[in-house]
């Protein structure tokens, strides 16, 4: 694995009403939809979108997710999420997460999440898929 190559995406978004509990602060369970809103961006820019996934027969579902709270999202407020990937040999796709203020760079979670492979009869796979191999050689992780 090549440690040089960095595969990272910011997404800014706006923190909604219907996000936010009684305190104005972002509900506990409104997190992931963040995260899953950076993978989707990733998966945009860099090519390994959930439509390839279908195309080519395979689940890819979180197995670990990760978060760590450092300071409240308030209603109104507009972060960014950073999503970037970590090249890893094991058969699975790790990424790390950060939602932060841009103006003033404040952290408000930090995270990562777990993915493996499985096929459509939920078998897991302990080799990479070929299609993903061949991402990463196209990505120039390879």
């Amino acid at each position: 694995m090549k440690n040089d190559v960095v595969l990272s995406v910011e997404k800014q978004f706006e923190i909604r009403f219907s996000e936010v509990d009684m305190m104005n602060v972002v509900w506990h369970g409104s997190y992931p939809l963040y995260l899953e809103d950076a993978r989707e961006a990733f998966g945009v820019k860099y090519g390994l979108s959930y439509h390839k996934y279908i195309q080519e027969n395979i689940y890819a579902p979180i197995v670990k997710l990760s978060m760590d709270y450092k300071h409240p999202l308030i209603y109104g407020m507009k972060p960014v999420v950073r999503i970037t990937y970590c090249p890893v040999e094991a058969a699975k796709i790790i990424f790390d997460y950060e939602i932060f203020d841009p103006e003033n760079g404040t952290v408000f979670l930090t995270a990562r999440s777990v993915q493996v492979f499985m096929d459509r009869d939920f078998k897991l796979f302990w080799d990479s898929p070929d299609f993903y191999v061949e991402w990463k050689k196209d990505m120039g992780l390879i």
